[in-house]
C-alpha cells in the first residue's frame, strides 16, 4: 500500500512538471509573439515615414523636419531589434529605453510636421497614433521589465 502513494506522489509531480512546462511554453510562445508584433510595428512605422518624407514639400523646414523624422523613426526600429537580442536585463532595459526615447522623438517630428503646418494629411494622423501608441505600450514593457530585474 506504500508503494501505491509513493507511485500515486510520484504521478502527481509528474503531472504538476508537465502542466508547468506546458504553461510555461505558451507563455513563451505569447512572448515571442509579442516581440514579432512590435518588431513589425516599427519597422513598419519606418516604410510609412519614408513614405511620407516622399510627400513632403521640398522646402528647407520640410526636407530638415524630414529627415530628422526619418532617422528618428528608423532608430527607433533598428534599435527594437537589438532590444530583442539583449544579453541581459540591464542591457535589455538599457537598449528599451533608447527605443522608447527615439519613438518619442519620431512623434514629436510629425507633431512638428503636423503644427507647423509643413503637411497635414490622414496619413500624418494615422502615423502620429501609431508612434504614440508605441511608445505607450514600449513604457509599459519597460516598466515591466524594471519590476522583473
Amino acid at each position: 500500500m506504500v508503494g501505491g502513494f509513493i507511485a500515486a506522489g510520484f504521478d502527481h509531480h509528474l503531472y504538476t512538471f508537465s502542466v508547468q512546462s506546458r504553461l510555461m511554453e505558451k507563455v513563451m510562445q505569447a512572448k515571442s509573439s509579442f516581440i514579432e508584433v512590435l518588431k513589425d510595428r516599427t519597422k513598419q512605422l519606418s516604410i510609412q515615414v519614408i513614405q511620407l518624407y516622399g510627400q513632403l514639400h521640398k522646402t528647407d523646414e520640410g526636407r530638415i523636419m524630414g529627415r530628422q523624422l526619418l532617422r528618428s523613426a528608423s532608430s527607433a526600429a533598428a534599435n527594437y531589434r537589438a532590444t530583442c537580442r539583449a544579453r541581459s536585463k540591464a542591457e535589455f532595459y538599457a537598449k528599451l529605453s533608447i527605443v522608447i526615447e527615439e519613438m518619442d522623438e519620431t512623434l514629436f517630428w510629425l507633431e512638428l510636421l503636423e503644427e507647423s503646418g509643413t503637411h497635414q494629411s490622414v496619413c500624418l494622423k494615422a502615423i502620429k497614433d501609431e508612434a504614440d501608441s508605441l511608445v505607450r505600450i514600449l513604457s509599459k514593457a519597460r516598466k515591466t521589465a524594471s519590476t522583473n530585474k
